[in-house]
């Protein structure tokens, strides 16, 4: 079993960073992969990066390659997702998963807001 929870969302101004926090926690050595997604209000799930945990592989959006920037800490069990020069348009609830292959676990996602 695995529960991911992710933090450091919040309200941000136009031009400014925001650095997110995906912990993983239980059974974290079956995970090979980690990733975040973001929703926008009224829209559809769309994939932001992830990055394999163990070997450290990372791999982006192509819409995300400039702005985004995911890592891991030293034990592999938390990732994040730095963003910066937000932009209104970044507004959205971000949701972590953690990867097992067989079995893939969300988080109930961070809200960040960026005011024009």
């Amino acid at each position: 079993q695995v529960q991911v929870v992710e933090s450091g969302g919040g309200l941000v101004q136009a031009g400014g960073s925001l650095r997110l926090s995906c912990a993983a926690v239980g059974r974290t050595f079956s995970i090979y992969l980690m990733g975040w997604f973001r929703q926008k209000s009224g829209k559809e799930r769309e994939f932001v990066a992830a990055i394999r945990r163990t070997i450290g592989n990372t791999y982006y959006a192509d819409s995300m390659k400039d702005r985004f920037f995911i890592s891991r800490d030293n034990a592999k069990t938390t990732v994040y997702l730095q963003i910066i020069s937000l932009k209104p348009e970044d507004t959205a609830v971000y949701i972590c998963n953690a990867d097992r292959g067989w079995t893939v676990y969300w988080g109930q996602g961070t809200q960040v807001t960026v005011s024009s």
